[in-house]
């Protein structure tokens, strides 16, 4: 099995975070969210994952260095595929030709999910959806009355279907979907000015190929700071079973109120934190109270009272009551 991830978007809703990390790289209840991607994915599959192929923008060599680490950890050859311009979804994939051959999921790196990923790897193809009330923002299928889906639709302007794609695929043959990505892009096929995937998956469909849906069980967005914030919560309560104070994390005269999230080397002291927190590793926090908040790798947190807010990696905030939203390597100190 192949994992193709596409994340070459810039994230800017998500700013000023992303401003020097990919949004896929932004840590949900202790992990990147890419990660947990492919952890969920991994699970589902009995078999050996072979290679991790990311599609990334202008992201340099330091972050594509962390993605092939990420692959590294399943087992998984890592590959690096650049998209230079934003020419839509179908040519981000098109991008990782290379690697579209035998079972291939897809899986896009700026949602997490909950759901049973596991399916019959013999169907042409599986798509996963979720009911939404507005479909209207979303690609979604149509299903005949076998449940195979007889139709895609991006964006509809009315209502034909409410089941929209999510963002996970699986195509039994990867190279059937390449040439079919191929083939819109030599004859310029575009949806809205853009190479869409659901115009090859309809190619697809057109020359006999059958794909059933899965439903996703939750649906996390990642696109701007409250909806992170609303994803490391559920994580945090999906997994409150894990261990997830480290063995290494110093807590002093504190009280921690669970599920958080205590990265190695972490140091708590005279505060209290919790509920829904994630304190990264190396980061200091200290007099303070902090509640649904997330705070990166190698940040100092001192004589606040923080709700709802994220700070960055290597950021130092002093200060009284905010809700805040610092990115990478700032300072602020309230006088």
């Amino acid at each position: 099995m192949r994992i193709i991830i596409p994340m070459a978007g810039r994230g800017t809703r998500l700013r000023p975070h992303t401003l020097t990390v990919p949004k896929p790289l932004i840590p949900v209840a202790g992990k990147p969210i890419i990660q947990r991607l492919v952890e969920e994915l991994a699970q589902a599959y009995e078999g050996k994952i072979e290679e991790i192929a990311f599609i990334v923008g202008d992201f340099g060599a330091e972050v594509e260095q962390q993605l092939l680490q990420i692959a590294q950890r399943f087992g998984a050859k890592g590959s690096i595929y650049h998209q230079e311009k934003a020419l839509g979804v179908g040519h981000a994939i098109y991008c990782a030709w290379e690697s579209l051959r035998g079972p291939t999921m897809i899986a896009f790196a700026d949602t997490l999910f909950k759901a049973d990923f596991r399916f019959d790897l013999k169907e042409d193809g599986w798509i996963w959806v979720q009911k939404v009330k507005d479909p209207s923002s979303f690609g979604v299928v149509t299903l005949d009355e076998a449940g195979y889906i007889n139709g895609f639709v991006e964006k509809p302007a009315k209502f034909v279907s409410d089941l929209a794609i999510v963002g996970i695929y699986y195509f039994r043959e990867g190279e059937k979907l390449r040439n079919a990505l191929h083939e819109i892009i030599k004859n310029e096929i575009r949806e809205k000015n853009e190479f869409q995937l659901t115009t090859a998956l309809e190619l697809l469909k057109t020359q006999g190929a059958r794909f059933k849906t899965g439903e996703i069980e939750e649906w996390l967005d990642c696109g701007n700071k409250e909806a992170i914030l609303y994803s490391n919560e559920r994580m945090l309560e999906i997994h409150r079973s894990d261990q997830l104070v480290a063995n290494s994390a110093v807590i002093e005269h504190s009280v921690i109120i669970p599920p958080c999230f205590i990265g190695n080397n972490a140091v708590v002291r005279n505060s209290v934190v919790g509920p829904y927190v994630s304190v990264g590793d190396n980061s200091v926090v200290e007099n303070t109270v902090i509640v649904n908040s997330i705070i990166q790798n190698k940040s100092q947190i001192k004589n606040a009272v923080l709700e709802y807010s994220m700070v960055g990696n290597a950021s130092r905030f002093i200060g009284s009551k905010d809700e805040l939203n610092l990115g990478d390597f700032s300072h602020f100190v309230k006088r």
